[in-house]
């Protein structure tokens, strides 16, 4: 009975004990330095506040695709066509982040010779010649992004054309009356704008209409 009496006694001093040392351990100040705090997530940085700009942009296209207007004649064929251009010019107002509207002109011209199917001649019969003008609507709609220095973009512009055709002979009289193709002009692309400075850069661009690739430099006001 005595021994069951001390091992009681022991048994009991023994869970007193842990369970202060268990109280003083959880109840000091600095406790809580041995908890593995929760992860964080990281605040995405702040922008800054958004400033209107005026934008410029002038480049030169490839290839121009205003030699898909030349016509095919059925007595003669045609060469191979150069062109000039389209040289590409662009002011628009960027009112928001996310999108722009202004005006887009283009410049270009392709000629080509056209040979008679039944001749061996390395003269040609007649040249064909197309000079464009146009003017566009231009609106561009920006993709979200926190780095300034990269801005894409897809391009939408509408617009005019304005023709100067003539097919003349090597006597320069005229070979062929050919009304002046569609009026309309457009142009719909993806690009980006590289800022190397905040008001200087440059863009390359990629798309359909007038051309299909071009690039050049950007100025921001």
């Amino acid at each position: 009975m005595k021994k069951l009496t001390i091992l009681t006694t022991v048994f009991l001093l023994f869970a007193l004990a842990s369970e202060a040392q268990y109280m003083y351990y959880y109840t000091r100040p600095h406790a809580r330095m041995y908890r593995r705090p929760a992860p964080q997530r990281k605040a995405p940085p702040e922008r800054p506040a958004f400033q209107p700009t005026v934008n410029f942009s002038f480049g030169y296209g490839f290839p121009n695709l205003d030699k898909d207007q030349l016509v095919s004649f059925g007595n003669a064929y045609m060469g191979t066509v150069s062109q000039k251009g389209p040289f590409v010019g662009a002011v628009d107002y960027q009112f928001s982040r996310n999108m722009s509207i202004g005006v887009m002109g283009t410049y270009g011209k392709v000629t080509a010779p056209y040979y008679d199917y039944n001749s061996n001649s390395a003269t040609p019969t007649f040249t064909g010649s197309l000079e464009n003008w146009s003017v566009m609507l231009n609106i561009m709609s920006f993709a979200p992004t926190y780095n300034n220095a990269i801005e894409p973009y897809v391009r939408t512009a509408l617009g005019i054309n304005n023709w100067t055709q003539n097919y003349l002979d090597q006597s320069g009289n005229k070979a062929a009356n050919i009304p002046d193709p569609s009026e309309l002009a457009y142009q719909v692309s993806l690009g980006a704008r590289f800022n190397l400075s905040k008001g200087a850069g440059f863009y390359i661009e990629g798309g359909y209409g007038k051309y299909i690739l071009t690039g050049g430099l950007t100025l921001k006001f």
